[in-house]
């Protein structure tokens, strides 16, 4: 593409050469804006007509769209503007837009990327089934999805986006307090041969029905956090220590009814696993009181 002609406002040095007159797309796009920051990229924009053709010409090429990267506060006419011909996107973040992101801010954006593979959509609260639904329909190779704190979520959104992504393979359901056993259930039926990581932390309602179907279903699983999950107890760990080969890590703080006999078998195995044992924990305690280490053999 041409750079498009416009008054250089000023007299040019003979032989001297302008940023943009190098070759657009086989020198600053690839080489150059590739390097520079979003936030730096608006600022660019208003330098000039030529600048703001080049980025977005950019903006439209992209892969990768991370809003933390513009600001802590993203206006929500501005991600328009950022997303407005991006047609490529593969990973999508927008949590600093949650206090504002609505269905028919996200459901364009979705409709012009059926590439997706990874979108975080933590804490947007202001969403419902209709972007999921769109998410689900629209991006049959998503991978990895976030909807941490998004209480909107409930087992008929969860059922939809299970029926419909055959590729994913990491999902955070993090604080989404609608959730049941039963939603989770079906997750695992439909999914779960293709899931490897999996958050359904802080999620009261979900307990060792929904662990126990998470195990048998799922011999990938590699990471599984349940901190906070009231109900889930050592039945579950149980299961997930007989069918679940592939575990790395497993997260049970604040599971009440998980006793240490459930997690000794996932201990051996070298699960990384957020509880320490009684005894470290006893010989901690005694140390702070005590104000020393007594030597005791931890192989014991």
């Amino acid at each position: 593409m041409e750079p498009p002609t416009e008054p250089s406002g000023g007299e040019q040095e003979p032989g001297a050469v302008r940023l943009l007159d190098l070759p657009w797309e086989d020198v600053l796009l690839p080489h150059v804006l590739n390097r520079v920051p979003l936030c730096q990229l608006l600022r660019l924009q208003r330098v000039s007509r030529a600048f703001r053709a080049l980025v977005q010409l950019h903006l439209a090429g992209l892969r990768r769209f991370d809003a933390a990267q513009v600001g802590l506060q993203i206006p929500r006419a501005a991600l328009a503007r950022l997303l407005r011909d991006a047609e490529g996107l593969q990973e999508l973040a927008l949590a600093p837009c949650h206090e504002w992101l609505s269905d028919e801010d996200l459901v364009p954006v979705l409709a012009r990327n059926p590439q997706l593979r990874s979108v975080a959509l933590g804490g947007c609260g202001q969403l419902s089934r209709r972007a999921l639904g769109a998410l689900a329909e629209g991006c049959p190779r998503l991978q990895r999805l976030s909807l941490a704190h998004c209480d909107w979520v409930d087992g008929l959104a969860l059922r939809g986006l299970a029926d419909r992504c055959p590729a994913l393979e990491e999902l955070d359901l993090t604080a989404c307090r609608q959730l049941k056993d039963e939603a989770i259930v079906y997750l695992a039926q439909r999914r779960g041969a293709g899931l490897r990581s999996l958050s359904l932390a802080v999620n009261a309602n979900v307990g060792d029905a929904a662990v126990q179907e998470l195990a048998r279903n799922c011999p990938e699983l590699q990471h599984l956090d349940l901190t906070g999950c009231l109900r889930v107890g050592s039945d579950g760990v149980r299961t997930l220590a007989e069918y679940c080969p592939a575990l790395r890590s497993l997260r049970v703080r604040h599971c009440h009814h998980v006793a240490e006999s459930s997690l000794s078998r996932l201990r051996k195995r070298g699960v990384d696993i957020d509880v320490e044992p009684p005894l470290h924990q006893a010989l901690v305690l005694l140390q702070d009181m005590a104000g020393f280490a007594p030597f005791v053999n931890l192989q014991v």
